[in-house]
């Protein structure tokens, strides 16, 4: 398990340009480190984060600016691992949406969320326009960004915006529990189920089913599915590992070399 937490609690952790590239990297590496089998993302303080930072002067074309968040939001979507949004205080705008671009979203009772991008003469972006007519439907997509109401962490919840609402000084356990399980879930089996909800929700049946039976043939090719079947015979709990199970035979030199 890996905790990535934003660190400017001075400006409520709003994501200036150094801090996209630093989010970049981060997905970059969690994807490539196989370690780590469950991420949560935190903010610093008391705000999980109030979205981008326009407080700062930026003179680069406005197209480079939004390909450095297109950047987070496809690494983030990608991931092959489960990944935890730890909401405490605000989530807003940009913020929110990095909320609702993980797997699973943990909000303290004190959280709020907004998607306030029309108060600041802006549309949406790092997904929401993708993200919120699929988690709470088209007119409550709209309803939250073109009024561009705060609402609290229950209503989120009620919206299906947030998975669990949680009291302010329970969150810290309850989130370590959950990535706890996670990371100690079958990693191959986690990654492909999570490729086969994104995926299926924008293909026939069919091709869900193909996609399925392909995931499948893999998970029995891993070394998870046996130990979870010996593990329920044996009455114990799987140690889950993702290791490939099948045996190459070795490679033999020939003509003695």
């Amino acid at each position: 398990m890996r905790t990535l937490t934003l660190n400017r609690p001075h400006r409520r952790n709003a994501i200036d340009a150094e801090l996209w590239q630093a989010l970049a990297d981060a997905f970059r590496a969690v994807a490539g480190d196989r370690t780590v089998r469950a991420l949560v993302i935190q903010g610093a303080g008391k705000a999980f984060c109030s979205g981008a930072d326009i407080s700062v002067p930026d003179n680069a074309h406005p197209i480079y600016r939004m390909r450095a968040l297109t950047d987070v939001a496809v690494l983030l979507h990608e991931l092959p691992l489960p990944t935890i949004a730890k909401v405490t205080g605000p989530a807003i705008g940009a913020g929110w949406n990095l909320a609702l671009g993980c797997d699973l979203v943990v909000a303290a009772e004190s959280a709020t969320f907004a998607q306030v991008f029309t108060k600041r003469g802006l549309t949406m972006d790092l997904g929401g326009s993708w993200l919120l007519p699929r988690l709470a439907g088209m007119q409550q997509a709209k309803r939250l960004t073109l009024l561009a109401e705060t609402i609290t962490a229950t209503e989120a919840r009620e919206l299906d915006l947030a998975t669990w609402v949680v009291p302010d000084d329970e969150i810290d356990p309850f989130t370590d529990d959950l990535a706890r399980r996670l990371a100690d879930g079958p990693p191959v089996a986690l990654a492909q189920t999570k490729a086969l909800l994104h995926g299926g929700a924008d293909t026939t049946l069919r091709q869900a089913l193909g996609a399925e039976a392909g995931a499948q043939g893999l998970n029995f090719a891993t070394a998870d599915a046996p130990e979870a079947f010996a593990a329920f015979a044996e009455r114990r709990e799987p140690r889950f590992t993702g290791r490939w199970s099948i045996h190459r035979p070795p490679i033999r030199p020939e003509n003695g070399s």
